[in-house]
């Protein structure tokens, strides 16, 4: 499976993919890393590996159709099959859910449907977690529709929050989990095994 991996950041989760296909648990490729920020640690991951990179921002264009247009032709030059969202911060523009329906997932740090939605990213997620005095928190990897984290669940995995908890040492608890079924989740895809029917989703 070709996979097109889309960050903003440091690409920790972009890394714990290539982990899982060196390791010869992922039987994928990543074709292109697609990001927002030029200078994101995940573009320097990339470059090391000698994967193509691409650098596109709604900023470099006068419309999300346009911004569409040229994700979609970067996708389609490097034979792009599958999108895994590893740490990407914004909206999927619409016509491009629409050409990979059911074939991107994201890695969300919380328990949706709890603590999701617009804005909802990286420390914003664990203090929230923490300040609404959960017990247990952890991770999501759900498929990507026109919504913020709307999207179908398909694997989650938990930890538990502790009375001293901080963000910083939840994001690290989390993090860790993140990198365990994000890779996991593209591995079921890869080999065929997960079904969708509407918004209902299983992995045989």
């Amino acid at each position: 499976m070709n996979i097109a991996v889309f960050a903003s950041g440091r690409g920790s989760n972009f890394q714990a993919i290539l982990d899982a296909i060196d390791a010869g648990i992922l039987p994928a490729r990543v074709v292109v890393l697609i990001s927002n920020k030029s200078e994101a640690g995940a573009v320097e991951i990339a470059r090391a590996r000698s994967i193509s990179t691409q650098h596109l921002s709604q900023k470099m264009f006068s419309s999300e159709e346009e911004l569409a247009d040229a994700m979609l032709e970067v996708l389609k030059k490097n034979h792009a099959e599958f999108i895994a969202l590893a740490g990407y911060l914004k909206k999927i523009p619409a016509h491009v859910i629409r050409q990979y329906r059911n074939r991107i997932i994201n890695i969300h740090p919380a328990l949706l449907p709890s603590f999701g939605g617009e804005g909802m990213y990286g420390h914003h997620v664990h203090e929230a977690v923490i300040a609404r005095g959960e017990k247990v928190s952890g991770a999501t990897v759900h498929l990507v529709d026109e919504e913020y984290d709307r999207g179908p669940m398909i694997l989650q995995k938990t930890v538990d929050v502790m009375p001293d908890e901080t963000p910083d040492s939840l994001a690290e608890k989390v993090l860790k989990v993140e990198h365990e079924i994000f890779p996991l989740a593209l591995k079921a895809f890869a080999e065929g095994r997960v079904k969708v029917e509407g918004t209902k989703v299983w992995i045989t």
